[in-house]
């Protein structure tokens, strides 16, 4: 196979991989934002039902630091593809079955809990994928590439996007409200199914990375890769968690958080509010594709600096916009966000994995991009909601640009650091 062809396996699989994993995410996301809470939890209050659903859709980024430590520790000793098939299979495996779970209706407490625990399963599984398919591309990536090829699996995330809530878009237009409530939900993640078979007949194609062969030719694997990260690479790993915190804020609250607040107190029906947010995807794709260039004409740091005084422009108009009572301009707010969104999440791919050398790359840039995960991501939709319900728009803007300048802080103290 020429060079040329290896090149375009290699980027299909990592963006294949991620697009399927991300879907696999956000149908859940979507699915929490607008079905789980009366579905899956007892009735108190329709508040108190969306809280509770949030809380599930929080798990999986609990979850997510173990699956970086335990698909680390095998990436970083039997190497990236095997383990990127198995993350493939845990998560796709877990999203599947969740098409199968018995209401609260149907079965008490036991529905929540299954639908925890499946939860749980999506978390370990996409805590492996991310840093596995970003080694993928940047140890693939010649000299001056490495922002373009880490981009690629970046854009998995506005791709599994579009393919979750345009599919609920899709069977809102063609479903009744009741039928979609009652079992039309359950249609995307059965589809889950096909596509992780797609994704793997991709990944079984590829060989090891070159990076990682040659630091096996080197010296024998890490035997703890996980605790050589935090003997050796404390400072990078802090670096790297609080770099990625202004992303995962961003994301969850300009669409989780979004779409509940817009199709409830915002008064929006539900297609118009996914309408707009899949338009405004597009901008969070576009900016992923400028950070990837940018990238390597000045530095991952520097563009994801840039993305970050973004946010912080993005939470303060947050309040005006978000909740205008008009459409366009909500669609205003949510381009500005994707936008930021792109130059907050494209560069990374280059960016953590510099951090890195490739003896614990795979478990150093997991462990760093999930744990960022949990503070910036886990918990925004939740207390986004809280603080909406109390205080109204303005402090999540708040809440938002605070999570900016932490990541602001962390990228200026991690100064070049770089271990490739």
């Amino acid at each position: 196979m020429s060079d040329r062809a290896t090149t375009r396996r290699v980027l299909l699989a990592s963006l294949a991989g991620t697009g399927v994993e991300f879907y696999d995410f956000y149908i859940f996301a979507t699915a929490t934002s607008l079905f789980f809470g009366p579905l899956f939890f007892p009735a108190s209050s329709a508040l108190a039902q969306q809280m509770a659903a949030f809380a599930s859709l929080a798990l999986a980024f609990f979850a997510r630091p173990i699956g970086a430590a335990l698909f680390g520790h095998f990436g970083d000793r039997i190497g990236r593809k095997s383990t990127l098939v198995a993350s493939l299979l845990l998560m796709g495996g877990s999203t599947t079955l969740i098409a199968f779970l018995p209401t609260y209706q149907m079965a008490g407490a036991l529905a929540p809990l299954l639908l925890c625990l499946l939860r749980i399963g999506q978390g370990l599984g996409l805590g492996g994928e991310w840093g596995g398919a970003a080694l993928l591309a940047v140890e693939h990536a010649p000299p001056g590439w490495r922002g373009r090829f880490g981009m690629v699996p970046q854009l998995g995330a506005p791709l599994g996007f579009l393919a979750a809530n345009g599919f609920f878009l899709v069977l809102g237009l063609t479903m009744s409200s009741e039928a979609l409530t009652a079992w039309g939900w359950r249609i995307p993640f059965l589809v889950s199914a096909v596509l992780v078979g797609l994704g793997l007949w991709v990944r079984l194609t590829l060989s090891e990375t070159p990076a990682f062969a040659a630091a096996l030719a080197e010296a024998p694997p890490e035997r703890v890769p996980f605790a050589a990260v935090f003997q050796r690479h404390l400072g990078a790993t802090l670096a790297g968690t609080f770099g990625v915190v202004a992303c995962f804020a961003l994301y969850y609250i300009a669409t989780a958080f979004a779409l509940s607040w817009g199709t409830g107190a915002g008064g929006y029906s539900r297609t118009d509010f996914l309408q707009a947010q899949l338009g405004g995807i597009l901008f969070m794709a576009a900016g992923i594709l400028a950070s990837g260039w940018l990238s390597d004409r000045f530095d991952p740091r520097r563009v994801l600096i840039w993305g970050c005084l973004m946010t912080v422009v993005t939470g303060a108009v947050l309040g005006p916009l978000l909740g205008s009572g008009s459409l366009a301009l909500v669609f205003v707010w949510l381009a500005l966000a994707l936008t930021a969104m792109g130059f907050v999440y494209g560069p990374l791919g280059a960016w953590l994995p510099g951090l890195f050398p490739p003896r614990v790359r795979y478990t150093g840039a997991s462990i760093a991009f999930n744990v960022g995960g949990i503070l910036g991501g886990g918990l925004a939709p939740l207390v986004a909601t809280a603080l909406a319900a109390q205080r109204g728009l303005a402090p999540v803007g708040l809440y938002l640009g605070g999570c900016a300048v932490i990541s602001l802080v962390a990228l200026v103290a991690a100064g070049r650091r770089s271990a490739a």
